[in-house]
């Protein structure tokens, strides 16, 4: 959160999910109540973490446009879907269901769940993006083949 502040490289979404965090955090420190959930909000928050890094260390070595680039944003958003939507969306009905946990508690677990539907929706955007990017290459390159579909021969024009 810090970094995020001081280099300024996040924006409004991710400064409120790890705002979020940090408050479900003290809350629950405070309460001595509902500890558990918050922890599976925030471990399923940051599941996919290791593939953000994982990318951003790929494109630092300039490896992101690649086969592997394409594995890692593929795991990533399907790890994301999975989890945090999946998953949390599932977490999310049994802790609104059941009368244990405070308002408070079900209100902050709602919060973080649209703060995940709001990360789905810009991943789903840059997933959008990045496959008719790649299929538009892929027609391009099947257009224009690098090869010919001769047999070696030179063909006669008719």
């Amino acid at each position: 959160m810090c970094w995020c502040i001081y280099f300024q490289t996040e924006g409004l979404v991710m400064l409120s999910h790890h705002s979020l965090s940090i408050l479900g955090i003290v809350m629950v420190l405070a309460l001595e109540y509902s500890a558990v959930e918050v922890n599976a909000v925030i471990f399923g928050s940051e599941v996919t973490n290791p593939f953000l890094q994982i990318r951003w260390f790929l494109r630092e070595s300039g490896y992101y446009h690649s086969w592997l680039g394409d594995v890692v944003d593929f795991l990533f958003v399907l790890l994301f879907l999975g989890v945090r939507i999946g998953v949390g969306g599932r977490l999310l009905y049994c802790e609104l269901s059941s009368p244990v946990p405070l308002p408070v508690v079900k209100l902050a677990g709602a919060a973080m769940y649209a703060v995940s539907w709001i990360f789905m929706l810009s991943i789903g955007r840059f997933a959008w993006r990045k496959s008719n990017h790649k299929y538009k290459t892929w027609r391009e390159g099947s257009r224009h083949p690098l090869h010919s579909h001769s047999n070696g021969h030179i063909k006669k024009a008719c």
